[in-house]
């Protein structure tokens, strides 16, 4: 009893609880601030962000998509009804991209269809040559590429890398193109489409722009 009335104690006592409350506050904060020994949830479940649409060059017959007869849309049908509408078989129809960069279907590539392009060729890895003797290299600085010409609903490829002029020349057969139509082929990763007049280009098989103007029966310069 003596010993509580003793206010030196009362405080000793008082100093002790408060030395011991403010340590375990101190250890609490502590361990709620350690970082977190698990990663968060966003990296291990992986964001995945995928653009566009991977079926454009493989076409689902079940797919809606624009239809065109005689050059004029009459609206999203089917691959096979769209060629009933046009009164050929589903295989005779060209499939491509319309002016708004929509999946499209047509009686034949034109001015409202730019064909898809065709596949992508796996890289060739040429055999080791045998060193030949010093020479002098041919320095070219006209620009080569694999020409493709579009027909009959299919791309040819021709053979060898040529000039572009060479490869209008060869999409074109010497023939002059017909008001309101065109005639498509690819140059490398261009694709060249054949209008009355001139030749035009385009990288993203959308918009084009004229790079070869014909000259007299609708000539296409060799250079």
């Amino acid at each position: 009893m003596e010993l509580l009335k003793d206010r030196r104690v009362l405080l000793g006592g008082g100093a002790a609880l408060a030395l011991i409350a403010g340590l375990g506050i101190a250890l609490a904060l502590m361990h709620g601030a350690k970082s977190p020994t698990e990663a968060p949830p966003a990296s291990r479940g992986g964001l995945v962000v995928e653009t566009g649409r991977a079926d454009d060059t493989k076409l689902d017959p079940a797919r809606p998509l624009r239809c065109f007869v005689g050059g004029q849309f009459v609206g999203e049908t089917t691959l096979a009804e769209c060629a009933n509408k046009n009164g050929v078989a589903t295989g005779a129809l060209d499939v491509g991209v319309d002016e708004t960069g929509a999946l499209a279907a047509a009686d034949q590539a034109g001015l409202v269809l730019t064909p898809l392009p065709p596949p992508a060729e796996a890289p060739t890895v040429p055999a080791p040559a045998a060193t030949p003797a010093a020479q002098t290299p041919a320095v070219s600085s006209t620009p080569l590429a694999v020409c493709w010409r579009y027909a009959g609903g299919e791309w040819r490829k021709l053979p060898g890398e040529i000039t572009v002029n060479a490869c209008a020349q060869q999409i074109s057969g010497g023939k002059c193109e017909r008001a309101g139509g065109a005639t498509y082929g690819r140059w490398g990763d261009e694709t060249l489409r054949l209008v009355p007049g001139r030749v035009e280009s385009s990288s993203d098989n959308r918009t084009f722009h004229s790079i070869i103007e014909l000259g007299p029966n609708c000539s296409i310069p060799s250079a």
